[in-house]
């Protein structure tokens, strides 16, 4: 019809358009017409063909760079406070993998992060699982609507089912730091001179190895009390590697692999290794913070915290070779992760640290912590775990935050 339109006017007959005014005014101003409206076709084709597409469960593999944003978790309604899944929920809806109104209300895609990352953590190994269409060059299409601090790396397919955050078994953080973190209170120490030692290097991973297996985390998140069984978190891994310098300042990467984590938990274990470290409170504190008595724990800034990878072991056991879908493991993906972290993460940290000093002017502040103090908390807390659930994590299945 709307070819019949347009001969009838350029003939000069009458007939009306099907179309707007504007298309009529189009035809009279140039003689391209035939093609603008070829492409406005094709794109509602394109679009009526998006339209026509089932959709499918899959998971995104993602990376981002978390300065500037207030988390990953949307808050709908709250535009002031930007997040990742702004974007995110923007270029689905942009490149046609899903309907406008999806866009507005999460769950008609079955949208589900697997770790909420809160202010201005990065992220090298996210997983969200969504319903999508499966539109041509999907990936491209995703990335072409994102900003470059915020790419998909992957997609797969995975079970109609699949819930990314209750099928995920184990995620794994790392926390880069400045090596200067570790030097003695007593000793007056330059930023960019200071090299860790092999013996101060042992005793950090001496220190981080307690905290491996089970314990009562009640100290390192805020809003549980020492009975909740929401606080008790299981950890498998968590070490130093070796140092290395960036921009004359000596960096080290601290990994921690652990079933889930509450809100500032890496942040606070790391936090009260550096206290302890640096001679500001007693190895035995460690043990002490898994009692029932309040322990003052400082929370080590946010910056160089990443959440590098989630871990499907379960999931991949039952589904991975059963013929219909893939095993949600990223091997051919490592180096496009590397390569993200290289131009856009550790950049990010170093140059921010350089900046802002946001690990000296922590240090600063640990001499007002009470190390010694033996104030108990008695309080079960059973009503505040409850309320605060969604915000701690205390389901056991979200990731560490600001």
């Amino acid at each position: 019809m709307m070819a019949e339109d347009l001969r009838a006017a350029v003939a000069g007959q009458p007939k009306r358009l099907n179309s707007s005014s504007e298309v009529v005014e189009r035809v009279e101003e140039n003689g391209h017409q035939n093609k603008r409206l070829k492409r406005d076709a094709d794109e509602e084709d394109g679009e009526d063909q998006n339209k026509r597409l089932p959709k499918r469960k899959i998971v995104l593999l993602m990376a981002y760079s978390g300065k500037g944003y207030h988390g990953m978790q949307r808050n709908v309604g709250s535009s002031q406070f930007k997040t990742i899944e702004d974007d995110l929920v923007s270029a689905l809806v942009q490149s046609g993998c899903i309907p406008e109104n999806h866009g507005e209300d999460m769950k008609k895609m079955s949208f589900q992060r697997c770790a909420r990352t809160d202010k201005g953590v990065s992220a090298a190994g996210q997983i969200v699982s969504l319903k999508v269409r499966l539109i041509d060059d999907i990936l491209e299409k995703i990335n072409n609507h994102l900003p470059s601090h915020i790419r998909i790396l992957g997609l797969k397919r995975v079970t109609g089912g699949f819930n990314s955050k209750n099928k995920c078994d184990a995620r794994t953080y790392s926390y880069m730091l400045p090596t200067f973190a570790f030097a003695h209170k007593d000793h007056d120490v330059q930023e960019e001179v200071y090299r860790l030692d092999k013996e101060t290097l042992e005793r950090v991973n001496k220190l981080l190895a307690c905290y491996k297996g089970t314990h009562n985390f009640h100290n390192f998140t805020s809003q549980k009390g020492p009975r909740d069984p929401s606080a008790k978190r299981y950890i498998m891994e968590m070490y130093c590697g070796e140092p290395f310098v960036r921009e004359n300042i000596e960096f080290a990467v601290i990994k921690v692999k652990g079933q889930s984590f509450m809100m500032h938990q890496i942040r606070k274990m790391i936090g009260l290794v550096i206290a302890i470290v640096k001679g500001y409170a007693a190895e035995s504190i460690i043990k002490r913070s898994w009692g029932e008595e309040k322990v003052d724990v400082p929370k080590a800034p946010g910056l160089g915290l990443v959440l590098e990878r989630v871990h499907f072991e379960k999931y991949n056991r039952r589904f991975g070779n059963d013929g219909l879908h893939e095993p949600l493991e990223w091997t051919e993906e490592e180096e496009k992760i590397a390569v993200f972290k290289e131009q856009y993460i550790y950049p990010t940290i170093i140059n921010t640290e350089r900046e802002e000093k946001s690990m000296a002017n922590w240090l600063n502040t640990l001499s007002i912590h009470d190390f010694n103090s033996s104030a108990v908390e008695m309080q079960a807390n059973n009503k505040t775990s409850k309320n605060s659930s969604d915000l701690e994590g205390s389901d056991g299945s979200d990731g560490d935050s600001d």
